[in-house]
């Protein structure tokens, strides 16, 4: 048999896929499927926890299978997930109550006002570094809680378990024997008081969540149970979970302060490591945990975009101008300039710097001669424009950052998107060999509790650079192009 490989579920808002790595950060096997997405009502967005139960445990299979026909040895198991998406299941019967509700949802608006009216917000950023928006999990939970026949009175009884989609996953894997998350995820809900580490009272007293719904809160890299052998097999020891975003930066190996990557999947994600010191943003971005390994905890500040990748799927699957997403990095190239039009993205709310929930998309500057390719291009675009707005406000925090942007995920595949990034930031963009870096992440984290590597710097000397991009347009084209986005985002915020 081979060295030990390492298996990761990477659990999305819109796909789930099991990788296999080697111990050199190699991915030797994969397999992916999409599940459904459902729109209830407008603002709403919901998954169904079994469809993502299924999907997990098929592409596992389906990878395992891969590994062995190879007669690969695969000793682990990691777990990285979309973040703050909340589901709630019985503990005897491991049901869910209710549908899954995802982090892109936003029917918890009201509530939230409620409590900003209140002055309650000023507390809460203190204790969990977030901002009052329904994109976290606390207000999805209350919202499942209140809404369920019989939810509340059984959540107070301790019948009824809470977990983002790592803690649902793991609960699932281990046959009902392990209810935990790790930090980054648990820092994500508005109940966890990073500063002390724990959950918060006060916080639960606030969105009224009784505690006996929680998981328990582990490192990063921790023993979190095994993988009942009758799923897949074998055994697996479960090692590493970390949140999506979080991961990918362990991927990237952004250990040093300052180190800064960016993250293209669903939405766009922009983590600045800040070391052992949680810094509060005065540019409405988020304070969070990176990572904790050992005990020893490191924070980042985090830019939150919910559209980037679903902008594209968007105009494929939506408005049905593509039939492939690869098909926009050649409309955008066959352009000589965007022509004035601007898409803003807005479908569910703007994230940072803006958190604006009740704003919408559009589409601007639309004249007789507009087509498919500039609409394609204004795509791209848009998600590069709100890149640049989330760096400008690190830069206002007085963040002090690299020189390059590190870039991952699958928009990064885009040469054309990655070349007008740089221009518009105006510093290199640097892609690594292996882009699906959150995945890669949460491999590096259990081979960390394996024994495979010693530490996070062992991590650091398998990170290569695939490709770079240079900025290469001048200041004045830039600002051009800036003021018309600016213009265009105005338009949409209430």
């Amino acid at each position: 048999m081979s060295k030990p490989h390492i298996l990761v579920i990477d659990q999305g808002t819109t796909s789930s896929r099991a990788m296999i790595f080697s111990a050199s950060g190699d991915c030797v096997a994969m397999a992916q499927q999409e599940f459904s997405q459902y729109y209830p009502r407008d603002g709403w967005v919901e998954h169904d926890p079994e469809e993502i139960w299924n999907s997990v445990v098929e592409v596992c299979r389906e990878a395992l299978g891969q590994a062995y026909d190879k007669n690969l040895d695969v000793a682990g198991l990691g777990i990285t997930n979309q973040r703050e998406t909340t589901v709630v299941w019985d503990r005897k019967s491991g049901k869910p109550i209710y549908n899954a509700i995802v982090w892109q949802d936003r029917r918890t608006v009201d509530f939230c006002s409620q409590l900003k009216n209140a002055g309650q917000e000023k507390c809460i950023v203190e204790k969990t570094g977030l901002l009052l928006d329904p994109y976290f999990s606390a207000t999805k939970l209350r919202w499942i809680l209140d809404h369920i026949d019989g939810a509340r009175a059984k959540a107070e009884s301790g019948r009824l378990a809470f977990g983002t989609i790592d803690s649902f996953l793991l609960w699932r894997l281990t046959g009902g024997a392990v209810h935990a998350t790790d930090v980054t995820n648990a820092s994500r809900t508005l109940l966890y008081n990073i500063h002390t580490q724990q959950w918060d009272e006060q916080l639960l007293e606030l969105f009224e969540i009784p505690a006996a719904v929680l998981p328990q809160v582990k490192d990063c890299v921790a023993e979190f149970g095994m993988c009942d052998a009758k799923l897949f097999g074998r055994s697996l020891s479960i090692g590493g979970i970390a949140g999506d975003q979080q991961a990918a930066a362990i991927g990237q190996a952004c250990f040093e302060p300052g180190m800064i990557k960016s993250t293209y999947g669903t939405g766009c994600f922009v983590l600045l490591n800040t070391g052992e010191q949680a810094f509060q943003s005065k540019n409405k971005l988020l304070t969070t945990i990176a990572y904790r390994v050992a005990g020893k905890t490191h924070y980042a500040i985090e830019g939150s975009i919910f559209v980037a990748g679903a902008a594209i799927q968007w105009i494929r699957d939506g408005i049905k101008l593509i039939s492939e997403a690869a098909e926009v990095e050649g409309l955008a190239g066959s352009l000589d300039s965007n022509k004035g039009i601007y898409l803003v993205p807005a479908f569910t709310g703007l994230g940072a710097p803006y958190w604006d929930p009740n704003a919408r998309g559009a589409i601007f500057g639309l004249t007789r001669d507009t087509g498919i390719a500039e609409i394609a291009r204004a795509t791209l675009e848009s998600v590069g424009y709100q890149t640049y707005d989330l760096m400008q406000a690190m830069q206002g925090d007085g963040e002090a950052t690299s020189k390059t942007l590190r870039v991952d995920g699958g928009m990064t595949a885009n040469n054309w998107f990655l070349q007008f990034l740089a221009d518009l930031l105006g510093v290199p963009v640097e892609r690594p060999r292996i882009t699906e870096t959150t995945a890669l992440g949460a491999a590096y984290l259990t081979g960390i509790q394996l024994g495979i590597f010693k530490s996070l710097n062992d991590i650091t000397s398998h990170w290569q650079r695939d490709a770079l991009f240079s900025p290469c347009i001048d200041d004045a084209h830039r600002q051009k192009l800036l003021k018309g986005w600016h213009k265009a985002v105005s338009r949409v915020l209430e």
